[in-house]
């Protein structure tokens, strides 16, 4: 990424979601902020209650020309006419998922701290490859994505690369020179006004 460029925003939806008010919530983040993608990531295995949020997240987010990647869900992703899909195996599906999606589709690969996972999505056709958590926090194993991975990513590879998971204001001013895109979620959502705390965070792109 270019010392110039400042970072962007990939906005991760809440794992779960109240139809009745979180549409308008997102409306109200988007409108106030240039959100470069949103990605639909929810906990529920329930496809009646996955395809209700994308239908009414994928309204919100095109009619801003924002788009809507869905996390897993490959075949949900090009039914519900999304954008694309978020992986979270590493490389595992790349192959298949892009030649089932084609190359117009966004796909993109989660790939924990692992720079070899990473490097073979993202010769696979990823889109963008995620990197996290990059904060400490008791979920997962306990790895963490360091500063010295994103360093390195940013250096030596051309893929977009996100840094998500246990941000704060501290983190993003760290990996801001050294990241294409930052993936926030719970750390706004849990907030008492989304709006003001990704303002926060934004502020702290250096």
């Amino acid at each position: 990424m270019a010392e110039t460029e400042l970072p962007q925003i990939y906005l991760i939806t809440p794992p779960e979601i109240e139809l009745s008010r979180f549409p308008e919530q997102l409306a109200r983040v988007l409108d106030d902020t240039d959100i470069a993608c949103v990605r639909l990531a929810l906990a529920t295995q329930d496809e009646d209650r996955i395809s209700r949020a994308a239908d009414a997240l994928r309204e919100t987010c095109h009619a801003r020309d924002v788009a809507i990647v869905i996390a897993e869900h490959v075949v949900l992703a090009e039914r519900l006419g999304l954008d694309g899909v978020h992986l979270t195996d590493g490389a595992r599906s790349m192959r298949k998922t892009r030649k089932d999606l084609g190359d117009d589709a966004i796909v993109g690969a989660y790939c924990g701290a692992s720079r070899h996972d990473g490097m073979t999505a993202g010769e696979q056709g990823a889109d963008y490859i995620s990197f996290g958590p990059v904060g400490s926090t008791p979920l997962g194993d306990g790895t963490v994505a360091d500063h010295e991975l994103f360093e390195w990513w940013s250096q030596m590879i051309e893929v977009p690369v996100v840094a998500e998971g246990a941000l704060d204001v501290d983190i993003i001013r760290k990996l801001s020179p050294v990241t294409d895109f930052f993936g926030i979620g719970e750390e706004i959502w849990r907030a008492e006004d989304p709006v003001a705390q990704l303002a926060e965070f934004k502020a702290a792109f250096s």
